[in-house]
């Protein structure tokens, strides 16, 4: 019998190491803490700052190798409204932005004398915060906040967006990771621009625009107007800034239908106020220098092709007069925003007709899989650079524009691609969560004021155009683009970051929130993004120390809460 018991012995002991190994390794796969934030926007990093403040064990997740998302991808000129209206770990960070230029150490390019803020974003004396920086040391800073607190930091960790979600009676247990790793927790924080975890958790969402019938708004859907009124009697000029001059044709041959439109041009923008799905353009907001020791001359991308820019040149050739005035605004040479930032270095953004907004490009960014948004997002830096260096060198764009555009170039010091591109695209807009409260036209301009406010937005209703056109007179024009300012701070409530209750119980979504897409235009700037960030990771807390599902935190508590560490809410 003694020959039969060894193999016995020896299968079972094999199937007992085996058995050893496989659970080492759902142990190495497997991290949990009270909250899990997914994405390390700035509204993630406030989340998990907030979280561990409150003695709260926390994981963030980033799927890339850089956080702190469009603040450290090149948004450099703070995007604010009103600077009243920032509180908290927000204020905490731009607090440390001026600690961090008070340091002569960090003024490499340039003397910090010699460096001019300005606009929005102009320090007042006295003032003790910064809102204009580099996007490096936005990076050093959101790092030695994290590195005070007890945050777990994870890079590099795509959710997988098949079967990553594990849900029992109404709550996420785990989040799986292309990797294969797996995180659990209590409370579940979705701070990604995207809104993947919340798509995937069946929780109800939408992208584009809602037409102006649908939460009874003058400001959604389509824009074609000169002019449109808002509710409290704003007038928006709608089609006047970003739009080319008159008499630029849109065929491929000058007056010829019959060869067809000219890339990314559509026959009609359809019926005014109407709802659709396309999506306001991104860019890269371009970091961008004249020093020449930090300069990288701008080169054209491979597979260039002038047509692509065709509309560029006939609307330099369409103008009437000298360049500076061939718009009614601007006095420019360029077609770009150069806003400038320390160290000789400016934030660049999109201006006039034809500039860094890819318009039509990005529709089907928000339901794209990973690769389809890689490929989306090359596509945009090759359009971008392409402009860039036909700007700069093209031989129909007029020797002035050449001239100036040939003074800049990308930074060699800012981002880890050798070009001195970033990764981070300006993601204006994708999913927005439809939840029992959801943010519109009336919130931002006051006419209705929700009682669960958790922070305040005060920028703008703000939306890039969403597409290019033929107009009644056989001409090009863009359409999208809505301006309309002159409203007071208002409060967002907590109803409009939860979903409902019977989608999900433990996640909470600070980016990608209840609003309608010209209500979203106000809301997503990123100081209010790191303010909904920070009231999240509060939520979040109470929800666990009392054992509750995040809509049923009671909301005085909250408010408390909120108030002693600096929120503004009202």
């Amino acid at each position: 019998m003694k020959h039969k018991i060894i193999p016995t012995v020896v299968i079972i002991a094999t199937f007992l190491v085996f058995g050893c190994i496989q659970s080492l390794d759902a142990q190495k796969n497997q991290n949990s803490a009270n909250v899990i934030v997914y994405g390390g926007t700035s509204a993630g990093i406030a989340a998990a700052i907030q979280s561990s403040r409150m003695g709260k064990s926390v994981v963030l997740i980033e799927p890339t190798n850089r956080i702190g998302g469009l603040t450290t991808g090149g948004l450099g000129q703070t995007d604010i409204g009103n600077k009243i209206a920032i509180g908290g770990i927000s204020r905490e960070f731009y607090e440390n932005i001026k600690t961090y230029y008070d340091n002569p150490k960090n003024w490499k390019w340039q003397k910090k004398s010699e460096y001019l803020d300005g606009g929005q974003t102009r320090t007042e004396r006295g003032e003790n915060s910064m809102w204009t920086f580099e996007p490096s040391a936005a990076l050093s800073v959101y790092k030695d906040m994290i590195a005070k607190e007890n945050i777990t930091l994870i890079y590099n960790e795509r959710l997988n967006r098949k079967n990553g979600v594990k849900k029992t009676d109404g709550k996420i247990q785990s989040i799986k990771m292309e990797s294969g790793k797996v995180f659990s927790g209590d409370v579940f924080i979705d701070a990604t621009y995207e809104g993947d975890l919340m798509a995937i958790s069946g929780v109800s969402y939408t992208y584009g625009r809602e037409s102006n019938d649908q939460y009874g708004e003058t400001l959604n859907g389509v824009q074609a107007n000169i002019k449109n009124t808002s509710l409290r009697g704003i007038v928006s000029r709608n089609g006047y800034n970003h739009n080319f001059i008159p008499g630029v044709d849109p065929y491929v041959k000058k007056g010829d239908p019959k060869s067809g439109l000219l890339p990314n041009v559509v026959e009609k923008p359809g019926l005014e106020g109407s709802g659709d799905k396309k999506i306001q353009a991104y860019c890269f907001r371009m970091c961008l220098t004249d020093h020449p020791e930090n300069r990288i001359p701008f080169k054209k991308p491979e597979g260039y092709d002038e047509i692509d820019y065709e509309l560029l040149f006939r609307n330099y050739e369409a103008r009437k007069g000298p360049i500076r005035d061939m718009y009614n605004y601007g006095n420019s040479l360029l077609p770009w925003i150069n806003s400038s930032m320390p160290n000789r270095k400016t934030d660049t953004n999109n201006k006039f007709g034809f500039s860094t907004d890819y318009i039509g490009k990005n529709y089907e960014y928000p339901e794209a899989s990973y690769v389809e948004r890689e490929r989306i997002v090359e596509d945009h830096r090759k359009y971008q650079m392409g402009l860039m260096w036909t700007l700069a060198n093209h031989p129909r764009i007029p020797k002035e524009v050449r001239d100036e555009a040939s003074r800049w170039g990308t930074t060699k010091d800012e981002f880890e691609r050798p070009d001195g591109w970033q990764q981070q695209l300006y993601i204006r807009e994708a999913r927005r969560m439809v939840s029992d409260y959801v943010m519109t036209q009336y919130n931002c301009e006051g006419l209705h004021i929700p009682n669960d406010p958790i922070g305040l937005g005060a920028y703008g209703m703000d939306s890039h155009n969403i597409q290019r056109y033929v107009d009644a007179n056989g001409f090009v024009q863009n359409e999208g683009n809505v301006e309309a300012h002159g409203f007071k701070p208002y409060p967002i409530s907590y109803k409009s970051i939860v979903p409902k209750k019977e989608e999900c119980e433990n996640l909470i979504v600070p980016v990608c929130l209840s609003a309608t897409h010209i209500a979203f235009g106000s809301i997503r700037m990123e100081p209010v993004f790191m303010v909904l960030g920070q009231s999240a990771a509060t939520a979040a807390s109470l929800a666990i120390d009392t054992g509750s599902a995040v809509q049923d935190v009671h909301y005085l508590t909250l408010r408390k809460a909120l108030l002693k560490d600096g929120q503004r809410i009202k």
